[in-house]
């Protein structure tokens, strides 16, 4: 049976249209937890024409006992294929744009070529003191890498100490297999490396218009055969490396339903 494919990074269940149910892995290697979440909505999709989605995507890191878990350093997550990102026409946003500033600075400056929102954890560490949490926004912008499409995270936090840093995530696109495309960014080290990031969470939800025709960054498909209501599918596949050497891969599923 032919597969749903969606395309995109980086969330949590939420209802647009038709309710969105949430799926979520919890994967755990020695003492270090992953906690790997995504949805689309609607579920209820055309089987052979893409309509726009939302897609929401979200990671937790943890360790069982408690203790300060490793640097993520490396992200890469892969969606299934019967998805489409779409960029034509959309404006681009270049990473020095992005450098220094504020989520507001971020959006006076590059809030055409926005794709995605949310949040994120992050804890800095200070000699003789405890580890102090830092929440704060994240926004996804479009932009072109080496002249290729790729994403730019802008992460931006204030309090009690200010935290700004952008991660490029590039995007490959696979021409066989059940995904068909690939995100990956390496995450870079965080106030000289006394802090490290335990959650971030992305809703993708961008639709624009270019010449006469209404688009949306994300489309997908429920492509099943005629006579079949629905079907259970992978979403997304993530593999997560960290700064002591581990290596942490999982698996999203999820379902839909033709119309």
């Amino acid at each position: 049976m032919r597969r749903l494919t969606i395309t995109i990074l980086l969330a949590i269940a939420v209802a647009v249209g038709v309710a969105a149910t949430a799926s979520g892995v919890l994967t755990q290697e020695g003492n270090l937890r992953l906690a790997f979440n995504g949805s689309i909505a609607p579920k209820k999709l055309p089987r052979m024409v893409p309509a726009p989605v939302r897609m929401e995507v979200s990671g937790s890191i943890r360790t069982a006992d408690g203790d300060r878990p490793p640097e993520l350093r490396k992200i890469a997550i892969a969606f299934n294929r019967f998805g489409t990102v779409s960029t034509v026409g959309l404006p681009t946003c270049d990473s020095g744009d992005l450098e220094q500033t504020t989520s507001k600075g971020a959006l006076a400056a590059c809030g055409d070529a926005l794709v995605g929102h949310g949040r994120f954890r992050a804890y800095v560490t200070f000699p003789g003191q405890k580890a102090v949490a830092v929440v704060g926004d994240a926004l996804a912008f479009n932009s072109i890498t080496n002249g290729k499409p790729s994403l730019l995270l802008h992460v931006y936090g204030s309090q009690p100490v200010q935290v700004t840093f952008v991660v490029p995530f590039a995007i490959r696109h696979v021409k066989s297999g059940t995904f068909g495309t690939v995100f990956t960014a390496r995450i870079p080290k965080i106030a000289a490396q006394s802090g490290y990031v335990t959650n971030l969470s992305l809703t993708f939800d961008r639709s624009y218009t270019y010449q006469g025709r209404q688009r949306s960054f994300l489309s997908a498909r429920c492509a099943v055969p005629v006579g079949i209501p629905g079907t259970v599918f992978t979403l997304a596949r993530g593999s997560f490396t960290f700064s002591n050497g581990q290596h942490l891969n999982s698996a999203l599923g999820s379902n839909c339903w033709a119309r």
